[in-house]
């Protein structure tokens, strides 16, 4: 799969860089924004950081919490098990009409994951794809999380990745439920970006790879 064309020329995403937020309120924001649009709306890309919490997709198992902590566990509509989210971590929200892009979710994990493999390959590293485990891995290490929803033809939620955050708390669970299942981060790789810098190139790749 390459890069997707969109069907109207020059639509390029809005890009917004939006610090620290909680989960709660972004998760009733993306679905606000997503309800509100038609076919006229600019897609959006939305670059932030959470505080603290463990979220449970759509096929979430319970299960797969192996320790009780003090971190709030929110019930989500994405897809996917459960995983982390924390400071240190960049989150990419993907709200994209996937109907005039003629993008199918398939494509669109893919895309993604091409993404941060590129990213990945500009700093001499190798991501990798994991057969029937969305995301990018490094030396069999989870370095990124991929969880969508769609709706109305358009999909939000979107792609998690761990820049230089504590991991401690991925050991208290099963992480997106691979039994055993490491994370890795950019700061362990030699990769010493921060959050800001990583959304700058990450948003530029998008671009190329969806709109271009």
């Amino acid at each position: 799969m390459g890069r997707v064309s969109a069907v109207l020329k020059n639509s390029i995403p809005i890009v917004k860089y939006l610090g620290k937020q909680d989960y709660g309120v972004m998760h009733k924001k993306m679905h606000e924004f997503t309800d509100a649009r038609d076919e006229n709306t600019d897609d959006e890309i939305w670059f932030l950081q959470h505080e603290p919490v463990f979220t449970l997709g759509r096929n979430g198992n319970k299960s797969n919490f192996l320790v009780n902590s003090d971190i709030p566990l929110v019930h989500s509509d994405r897809g996917g098990d459960v995983t982390y989210h924390g400071p240190g971590q960049l989150l990419v929200y993907c709200l994209m009409d996937l109907k005039r892009l003629r993008l199918g979710v398939k494509a669109l994990v893919y895309g993604l994951e091409e993404v941060t493999i590129q990213y990945l390959s500009a700093f001499d590293m190798l991501g990798e794809r994991i057969k029937s485990a969305p995301g990018v891995y490094v030396h069999g290490n989870k370095l990124a999380s991929l969880g969508l929803r769609v709706r109305k033809g358009c999909s939000f939620h979107g792609l998690a990745i761990n820049v230089n955050m504590d991991t401690k708390p991925f050991t208290y669970i099963n992480p997106c439920g691979l039994e055993g299942m490491k994370v890795v981060q950019l700061s362990q790789l030699g990769i010493n970006e921060n959050c800001e810098e990583v959304a700058s190139m990450l948003s530029n790749l998008i671009v190329k790879q969806f709109y271009q």
